[in-house]
């Protein structure tokens, strides 16, 4: 290590700190200790823990070097740099992720938009874990692939963006910041771009007290990085230009560097290359191998990652502009110039003085010592070398609290040597074997049965007036440090506790303390302080400003422990935990969160009114968290009529969940609008209108998402053909089989036995969802008895797929399939006379009206003659696209390919989506029109 040398000064320095240090501690009835937020995690990685958990510690203590990254979307990020920087050298490092990744695929679920945003959060925050970050987030929401950086600004607002990066960089204070793109064409999205453009607008911003001065309310101070990077272009850069894959096309090469404000027409440099396959001998992999696996935890977008080989490998990064003189050449490090020792916390005061040179020196020297005596089988014996560090650092810190020097670089110095103090109780933590678990119990455990190890399993969540019992569990596996006290504290200020906490010495480390609490009557539900009225609003709005920027709202109970360690008091914290048994995944623990006594949910939660002119069935699902009897009644628009006016529910345990079912009738002569049926409940008093469900999948966290009890409903003039028999493919998961019912039409689910060996030809229709051939590896399997249903004459509808896959005629995607992404990008029909467009319903170029998010993606490159395509449209500047509706007859039958994407348009009630669904479907009975012998029925057009 740097710190070799010991001066007199030094020496004299430790012993007057670990005096005063000491003096302190005695005065004082509760010891000044850092409070760094308690962890939301109960079972870390095995990184981190025991003796490989203490190693990256100790690489922590010697560095105050720092990072920030700045990315577009969850699974943005160069996940392998940052593990090599955690935990490879120590390094504080942290992400802004502006959006949730709301407006992106998913892979393994139906659920989309906000929900997938609450989904993709998680996920990367599971995946920090792997690479040792601190999250953040932007307030911005993913509006779906954008081509450029101005039609991504334009959505957005760029104050809005830059808002973001100034306040995250200033909360986290880094030395550097990088961004996995550099702000042109060659990032593609144009969200990516913006993500890059920021960072380094941000670089110049976040320092300057004159930008955005609100946020000093919220407690930061202005910051000034030493140095900007991003990754170097990962599409082609060569002769031909630089080649931009969102619009598939070459561009003249040209960057802009953002910060400077100069346009350059060659190519970037690399100036640092950052050895990211480099083997970890302590962690026993590679730095790439331990960030691909926490990559691919965000498996809505990949499905799950692949195994990744040990074997080198490099990210390399370009420099916009820096702080630090005399650099040149490729360096190995962000830091490069920069004193990033303990002792270069100097280089935060213009004039430091000599007392804060030797003090430092003084912290390094003891950081030194635990370095170098640090012996994995015997933790405990750099202890005390730890002790006396914190110490040290306290006693300067308190010194330099009441100096003269000047009240910014006193702040930045004060806060780094709290990190400092909250890395030391950390490490202590480590070396004396300290542990905190804290999970909800119930009075009747009898140890948790067979599988629960002595941990009972108990709800997710608990209510207001609740009472619980909280099991906190310590552990001290050195017997060093004694136990003081054990309490809870909740996140809104509230009392839970009826008891305040353990006596001192009230129980031996090791044991169990069960403290009882009470949930107050006014405790607020944990749902997400981030909302927005609809997805066409492409931002979020915060409930509270101190909120913005973090992952969710805190949640709402904590359990601390404070032990003591030779005079110095070690706190421990964690969010009260829950156990959840989850089928092939098995015991897992998930947070403690606050419901209401009672949640209304409505189904379906769009559907357009019945063709026939029936009732609108509405199906209302009342769940209560114990025993509740109480009414239900709905909310309609004025004319409309319920029936019955009002239903009684009865429930008396947990989980009784039947749907009582309403009838709505419109009046007569309604226009074409989208209306609200809004379902209430009323129970002792209080009314309840909305619900929650549980967002997540198996092996995540879950986060609980609350929706109004509402319906939307529309009045769409379509028509369908009568009796059809259709089959439903669910993809990775959609709600067009819930827009057929809406048709009249009722799919029946296929399985894999159904495809592998029902007969088939029991149907008029199959259709496949998205992704299918993705999602459901049996299709490639029985594609000769799907060719052979359409040769018979069965219609195959085939929705959008992630890639090539098997059809009657040959068809492919490009290398990167086309998508058009202007909702309102012009369509023109091709062939209006065709069946598909003109029966039932005469499709026009108006059907294209009111679409949300995208026209459709994974458009066909190049097709057989067979296919006729029937539209045409295309992005501005892109080449026109003919692939998005392709038909063929192989045999009696009728085969369609289609990416346009209806499935995001159904939920939105668009009449055109329903208007072209209904062809498709009806194509089967089409070819009987010309006797009149199949009418086409059903209109709600009025």
């Amino acid at each position: 290590m740097k710190y070799a040398h010991t001066t007199q000064q030094a020496v004299t320095w430790l012993a007057l700190a670990s005096m005063i240090s000491s003096t302190v501690i005695a005065q004082q009835p509760v010891p000044p200790v850092p409070r760094a937020e308690a962890t939301e995690i109960a079972l870390p990685l095995p990184e981190d823990r025991g003796a490989a958990a203490l190693e990256q510690s100790l690489k922590r203590l010697g560095t105050w070097a720092s990072l920030m990254i700045i990315i577009a979307h969850p699974d943005d990020e160069d996940g392998s740099m940052l593990t090599y920087e955690t935990r490879g050298h120590g390094v504080r490092a942290s992400q802004l992720t502006l959006t949730r990744g709301e407006g992106g695929q998913n892979a393994i679920s139906a659920d989309a938009y906000d929900a997938l945003g609450i989904i993709r959060t998680n996920e990367l925050l599971r995946a920090d874990q792997f690479y040792g970050v601190k999250q953040y987030w932007g307030t911005e929401a993913d509006f779906g692939f954008s081509k450029t950086k101005e039609e991504a600004f334009a959505q957005w607002g760029h104050d809005r963006v830059l808002y973001d990066a100034v306040l995250a960089i200033r909360r986290e204070r880094p030395l550097v910041l990088v961004s996995t793109f550099v702000g042109g064409v060659t990032d593609g999205h144009g969200q990516h771009q913006v993500s890059a453009a920021i960072e380094q607008e941000a670089y110049r911003a976040a320092g300057d007290p004159k930008v955005f001065p609100e946020q000093f309310a919220l407690g930061v101070r202005p910051w000034s990085p030493r140095a900007v990077f991003s990754r170097m272009p990962f599409a082609p850069v060569s002769s031909k230009g630089m080649f931009d894959y969102a619009t598939g096309k070459w561009a003249p090469m040209k960057f802009y560097n953002y910060v400077t404000q100069e346009w350059s027409d060659k190519e970037l440099s690399t100036d640092v290359e950052i050895p990211t396959g480099s083997y970890d001998p302590v962690l026993g992999r590679s730095y790439t191998q331990i960030a691909r696996e926490g990559w691919g935890e965000q498996k809505s977008q990949n499905g799950g990652g692949n195994p990744t080989l040990s074997d080198g490998g490099e990210s390399e990064y370009h420099r916009w502009a820096t702080s630090v003189q005399g650099l040149s050449g490729v360096q190995k490090s962000f830091f490069a110039g920069m004193p990033t020792g303990i002792e270069g916390l100097a280089s935060l005061v213009s004039a430091p003085p000599d007392w804060l040179k030797s003090g430092l020196a003084g912290i390094a020297t003891q950081v030194d010592a635990a370095q170098k005596q640090y012996v994995a089988a015997n933790p405990e014996a750099i202890a005390p070398v730890l002790k006396a560090g914190y110490q040290a650092t306290l006693a300067l810190r308190q010194r330099v609290t009441s100096s003269q020097i000047p009240g910014r670089e006193r702040d930045d110095l004060i806060a780094e040597l709290n990190l400092k103090m909250e890395q030391f109780q950390q490490a202590l933590t480590q070396s004396l074997g300290l542990d905190l678990q804290a999970f909800t119990t119930r009075s009747t455990s009898i140890g948790g049965g067979p599988f629960g190890g002595g941990i009972d399993e108990t709800s997710r969540s608990v209510s207001p007036g609740d009472r619980l019992e909280v099991r906190i569990h310590t552990g001290n596996a050195t017997k060093a440090a004694k136990l003081e006290r054990v309490w809870l504290e909740s996140s809104d200020g509230h009392g839970w506790t009826s008891k305040e906490s353990a006596a001192n010495g009230v129980a031996n480390p090791g044991s169990d303390v069960t403290l009882e609490a009470r949930v107050p009557e006014d405790a607020t539900p944990t749902e997400p302080y981030f909302t927005r009225p609809s997805i066409e609003q492409p931002y979020y709005d915060v409930s509270r400003p101190e909120w913005r920027g973090r992952s969710f709202a805190p949640y709402p109970l904590t359990a601390w422990a404070e032990f003591r360690y030779e005079g110095v008091p070690i706190r421990l914290g964690e969010v009260v935990q829950t156990m959840q048994r989850q089928v092939s995944v098995g015991g897992i623990f998930e947070p403690l969160v606050v419901t209401p006594k009672i949640g209304v949910r409505v189904s379906p939660e769009s559907r357009i009114l019945p063709l026939d002119g029936s009732p609108l069935p509405v199906r209302v699902t009342v769940h209560t968290e114990g025993p509740a009897d109480g009414e239900v009644r709905l909310k309609v628009p004025e004319g409309w009529t319920a029936t019955p006016a009002e239903a009684e529910f009865h429930r008396k345990v947990f989980g009784d969940t039947a749907a009582m079912l309403f009838e709505v009738k419109p009046p007569a002569g309604l226009q074409d609008s989208s209306f609200m049926i809004q379902a209430e409940a009323e129970s002792d008093g209080r009314k309840y209108e909305s619900g929650w469900q549980w967002t997540g999948h198996a092996g995540l966290r879950p986060y609980n998402m609350y929706r109004k009890a509402e319906i939307k409903t529309r009045a769409v003039d379509v028509k369908v053909a009568p009796g059809l028999r259709v089959g439903y493919v669910m993809g990775t998961g959609d709600t067009v089989p819930e827009a057929m019912e809406g048709l009249g039409v009722t799919p029946h689910l296929l399985t894999s036995s159904d495809l592998m060996s029902s007969d088939l030809s029991a149907w008029d229709v199959i259709v496949l969802g998205i992704r299918a051939y993705s999602a459901r590896p049996e299709l490639g399997m029985v594609q000769n008895r799907l060719d052979a249903f359409v040769e018979g004459g069965g219609t195959l509808i085939v929705q959008y797929q992630s890639g090539t896959f098997p059809a009657p005629f040959s068809l492919a995607m490009g290398r990167t399939p086309e998508r058009v992404v202007e909702e309102s990008a012009p369509v023109k029909i091709l062939d209006p006379q065709n069946k598909l467009l003109s029966w039932p319903n005469q499709i026009t170029s108006h059907d294209f009206d009111g679409w949300v998010e995208e026209r459709g993606h994974s458009f066909l490159d190049s097709w057989d003659a067979a296919y006729t395509p029937l539209t045409e449209t295309a992005d501005a500047g892109q080449d026109p696209q003919r692939g998005g509706l392709l038909v063929a007859h192989p045999g009696k039958g009728t085969y369609v390919y289609m990416a346009y994407a209806v499935y995001r348009q159904l939920p939105e009630l668009v009449p055109g989506a329903y208007r072209l669904l209904a062809n498709l479907l009806s194509a089967p009975k089409a070819g009987a029109t010309a006797s009149g012998s199949v009418p086409a029925t059903g209109t709600n057009g009025r």
